[in-house]
């Protein structure tokens, strides 16, 4: 059994995929931690996977004000801290054009991407972060580096969560570092329409050769949330099996 750190995090979005991923790092690590996700069966699902006796769980939407009260009260009741935060919990319910976007999918998209993360972070900031200090690490995407072709409503908020990163590493500073991290194609479910049943095609563009999975992420949030990256603030850390390097190569 890994000793406990000392150190709590809470992970939205998190009872599957990246999220898992981030969480499953982070306990192996020896840290305590509280997951959020939509569905309570799948969430309670994690808990077991990744050990009750250090992981506790709050069942809600992350665009939903109330639930961001519970989660951070949840994890202040069961752990007395919360050290790190780290935002992944987000939606794209919509794959086409943005110029016939409907406006309420943009509102839902920037509700659970950028406002829900801001919110977290507002509460994390006011329960412990504040006077005692920790890390947030916000789950951007490449596709907010440059133009994402049907999946632009997405990469726009996440194109607005990097800068969001930046207004708060400037503002929580000295106190708190907030970074983001921006993964390519990861192999989750959230993302399998980018590469189900193409998996092989979609995988050689990739200096790598493979697509992302959900440790690759985990390993980077572990990195921004530990003594090792204690002078790294405001900063985006693409992890993307070298996908942008082919970016003007025919």
């Amino acid at each position: 059994m890994t000793e406990l750190s000392g150190k709590v995090a809470l992970v939205t979005g998190a009872s599957r995929g990246i999220g898992y991923g981030i969480a499953e790092a982070l306990v192996a690590r020896g840290d305590r931690v509280c997951i959020t996700g939509r569905n309570e069966e799948a969430l309670k699902e994690a808990v077991e996977k990744l050990g009750s006796d250090r992981v506790v769980a709050v069942a809600g939407k992350a665009h939903d004000e109330a639930h961001r009260a519970e989660a951070v009260e949840r994890v202040m009741e069961a752990f007395g801290r919360v050290d790190f935060l780290i935002n992944n919990a987000g939606t794209n319910p919509v794959f086409g054009p943005i110029a016939d976007l409907d406006l309420n999918v943009a509102r839902k998209v920037f509700e659970t991407n950028v406002v829900s993360a801001l919110g977290f972070a507002q509460r994390t900031w006011h329960a412990w972060q504040k006077d005692h200090g920790g890390a947030i690490v916000n789950i951007a995407s490449v596709a907010g580096l440059s133009a994402s072709p049907f999946v632009g409503a997405y990469g726009v908020s996440k194109a607005a969560m990097i800068n969001l990163t930046q207004q708060l590493a400037h503002e929580f500073a000295p106190k708190v570092r907030v970074n983001a991290i921006a993964p390519a194609v990861v192999k989750t479910k959230f993302a399998k329409a980018l590469y189900e049943g193409r998996e092989e095609e979609a995988a050689a563009s990739y200096p790598l050769g493979r697509l992302g999975v959900p440790s690759d992420i985990g390993g980077a949030a572990a990195f921004l949330t530990s003594a090792q990256s204690d002078w790294v603030t405001g900063q985006t850390l693409v992890v993307d099996g070298g996908i942008f390097l082919n970016a003007g190569v025919s």
